[in-house]
């Protein structure tokens, strides 16, 4: 079954990483259309967290079209988003998983890796958006 990990020290908000790991699952087909998410009461339990979280997490990717609650049974996936080929994200993956020993070889922290990722995409998405 698929479970939540929640990461206080991000900043964001315990429902959007909620909602961003659904759609990573979907992406990278650890999810498929008719599996079944934790209940709430299961991710409460796991997560220490309040309900209204996970509802408010359930209920924005139902608003996406993503997922749909049928009462007494719990969430299910009903939707997709399209995935990445198998073959290039494995070749992706490696790809960067290079970069990121290169830049601890080269003496990088884990904050100067994401701040150096961040700049770099946030770069390429405003060229594409130009």
């Amino acid at each position: 079954m698929f479970t939540f990990r929640l990461d206080g020290a991000t900043g964001v908000p315990a429902y959007l990483q909620i909602v961003h790991q659904v759609r990573r699952g979907l992406l990278l087909g650890y999810l498929c259309e008719g599996d079944r998410l934790p209940t709430v009461k299961e991710a409460v339990a796991d997560l220490a967290i309040n309900p209204n979280t996970v509802v408010k997490a359930y209920r924005q990717l139902e608003h996406e079209g993503l997922v749909t609650g049928r009462p007494g049974q719990g969430t299910f996936v009903t939707g997709t988003v399209e995935a990445v080929p198998p073959g290039t994200y494995a070749a992706l993956r490696r790809s960067l998983e290079r970069w990121v020993r290169e830049a601890y070889a080269a003496g990088l922290d884990d904050d100067m890796v994401t701040a150096m990722f961040a700049t770099i995409r946030d770069v390429i998405r405003s060229e594409q958006v130009a």
